[in-house]
């Protein structure tokens, strides 16, 4: 088991670790340390016990806030998936009517069929007009 020393407080620590979890072990320790010297600058020299405990609430303190914020973001998560479960397995909406205005095929006959009667007035009624002037 790997044995690795570990400063917090000003103070060596040796300490037992499983192998490969020396990265791990280092960070907690460096935690650890940064919590001490904050205890230190504060109020001192502290007996080695009431600092290391002091220094570990003060890193539980931490923890527990990380853990509600953590369960309150995993209770936002599961209502957004609740929500995109419910939307994705909903019916689709009824697709709106748009209603075109088309003007029928017999209205448009009949329109061309005035518009071809109205050109041969117009067309006899000019014809008249030239013929009465000459």
């Amino acid at each position: 088991m790997p044995e690795i020393t570990i400063s917090i407080g000003g103070r060596d620590y040796e300490v037992a670790c499983q192998p490969g979890e020396e990265p791990f072990l280092q960070g907690a320790a460096a935690m650890l340390a940064t919590e001490a010297k904050v205890l230190a600058d504060q109020a001192g020299r502290l007996p080695e016990s009431r600092m290391l405990l002091m220094a570990g609430l003060m890193l539980a303190d931490k923890t527990a806030g990380l853990d509600e914020q953590l369960r309150a973001r995993e209770a936002e998560l599961a209502e957004v998936r609740a929500e995109l479960s419910a939307l994705q397995n909903a019916e689709p909406p009824a697709p709106e009517r748009v209603e075109i205005p088309v003007i029928p095929n017999v209205v448009l006959n009949t329109m061309a069929d005035f518009a071809a009667r109205s050109e041969a007035l117009a067309s006899m009624v000019e014809d008249k007009a030239r013929h009465g002037q000459d």
